[in-house]
């Protein structure tokens, strides 16, 4: 008889065969794909048909019939036994609702903000397929894995699971949530040392990511209906945290400069100043003055969110803006996940001594032990043996490398058709779109079917929809970065 069910796929998912099989005729009963009353293959049949023993068979057919899914009649086979709940279909699902909070609906709203505001991948505007044997993705943000230092690392972390026991017996219950002591006095010294902030371990809490810190913070100092300023355009991640939050979103303009500041009536900034995102420019001395007076004039807090600093390719390293506070007006945020692997969630905070405490219990009531412990010891002990930076330095070379040989193609080949940003640090380069929404919608269209997808942003200006591309090059290879060039030059000089 003809009989069949997913028992391969669930043999893929590394199952043993007894319960692939039962998995998978259990499943296409509750499906209703085996109707009550239908009859089964004997266990002769089912066995030959899927290539395993009768007595495994046997095993499933006896399961199944001691939870009522199937029986057995005596000279006539066995059957489908279980009833499909028609009640319980579809449509009656569709009608089912539940009560969400306010946050919960303003959660809802996230797919159509993100469509209307930035930080997408042309890839993800249509679903054209594209045409091309090799995609060249300029969208992934993520270090090149393949000069990574793994040896190294891996011989910190198989340390600290060796200790694991020792430290569950001392010390693991006596962690803050704002993170492992050790790590924290590390990237105390990191900083120090290499930012020029002052700070104490005690006002750093360790996150997993940034956006972690993000969003808490936002929690903490925003109240549904205050105004919380962005840069426009920004990370897309930060504008979800306030509109979640119930505040309203004030986006500022940028010029050459940076964000242009303004006498806003709001009780948070967050902003990049040494190295606008997703444009690359870097915000005045004079225009981070004007920002610390405005939050001490309005009582207002800065988060300065410092993503990829650590990659610059010329010149001293632009010291942030928490350098000059003296006020405890700005928060300062870090991230390693531009440095190590990405199963490695690790970012950090450097908070006012007024706010660490507060911060910390809002922390806890989301994770009352810290996260990722192992990983945290793993990278405090990387960093005090100088291994971070030396990765650092190695990886800082190979960067600009990319860097240098990416903006030179993009400046000889595709300068008559974008604006691109000028600067010497981050991992990406970006460009503002010299034509208007209407040519650049036939470039986006020419890009995707030639193979190369990137991140866009828009901005709104007197004079219409403005719009910009960013280009991440650090996974990519020598290789890729001119085929991905020149993907984008074809895609410019298609014919309209």
């Amino acid at each position: 008889m003809q009989f069949h069910v997913a028992y391969s796929s669930y043999l893929n998912r590394k199952y043993t065969k007894m319960k692939a099989l039962y998995q998978a005729i259990r499943d296409a009963i509750q499906e209703g794909n085996l109707v009550h009353g239908e009859k089964l293959p004997s266990t002769r049949e089912l066995a030959a048909t899927y290539h395993i023993s009768r007595g495994t068979v046997n095993q499933v057919y006896d399961t199944l019939t001691a939870q009522g899914y199937i029986h057995s009649e005596h000279g006539r086979g066995t059957f489908v036994a279980y009833q499909l709940d028609l009640s319980n279909d579809a449509s009656t699902e569709k009608a089912c609702t539940h009560h969400l909070s306010a946050w919960g609906n303003r959660i809802q709203q996230f797919e159509q903000h993100t469509t209307q505001r930035n930080s997408h991948t042309n890839a993800q505007t249509s679903n054209s397929r594209i045409e091309s044997d090799e995609v060249i993705d300029f969208s992934k943000y993520q270090p090149d894995f393949s000069k990574f230092p793994y040896d190294e690392w891996n011989n910190r972390l198989y340390a600290e699971i060796r200790h694991r026991e020792h430290h569950i017996e001392t010390t693991s219950a006596l962690v803050s949530s704002t993170g492992e002591p050790k790590l924290r006095e590390a990237i105390a010294a990191y900083l120090r040392r290499m930012r020029g902030i002052q700070v104490d371990a005690d006002h750093i809490a360790v996150t997993a990511g940034s956006m972690q810190a993000i969003a808490l913070l936002t929690q903490l100092l925003a109240d549904p209906g205050d105004h919380v300023v962005t840069e426009s355009p920004c990370y897309i991640g930060i504008s979800q945290a306030i509109l979640a939050a119930g505040a309203n979103l004030i986006e500022a303009s940028l010029d050459g400069q940076g964000v242009v500041p303004q006498n806003w009536d709001a009780r948070m900034l967050f902003v990049t100043p040494s190295r606008q995102f997703p444009t690359g420019e870097m915000l005045s001395l004079e225009r981070r003055q004007t920002l610390l007076d405005w939050a001490h004039r309005h009582d207002a807090m800065i988060v300065e969110d410092d993503y990829d600093s650590e990659f610059r390719y010329r010149g001293m390293h632009v010291e942030p803006l928490k350098t000059l506070d003296k006020a405890g007006r700005v928060i300062y945020l870090g991230s390693f996940t531009k440095t190590l692997p990405l199963e490695v969630r690790l970012g950090y905070v450097v908070l006012p001594p007024t706010l660490a405490d507060t911060f910390r219990k809002a922390q806890a009531l989301y994770e009352p032990r810290p996260v990722n412990l192992i990983e945290q010891r793993a990278l405090a002990a990387f960093m005090t043996s100088g291994q971070y930076e030396r990765h650092l330095r190695r990886m800082n070379r190979l960067y600009s490398r990319k860097f240098h040989l990416l903006l030179k193609l993009l400046n000889q080949q595709l300068s008559t058709w974008f604006d691109w940003v000028e600067n010497e640090a981050g991992l990406h380069v970006f460009g503002w779109w010299r034509g208007d929404a209407s040519t650049y919608e036939v470039f986006r269209a020419s890009a995707r079917s030639e193979g190369v997808v990137y991140s866009e942003v828009s901005s709104s200006t007197s004079d219409g929809t403005k719009y910009g591309i960013y280009l991440s090059f650090a996974h990519l290879s020598d290789v890729q970065l001119q085929a991905g060039v020149c993907k984008l030059k074809n895609a410019v000089t298609a014919p309209l």
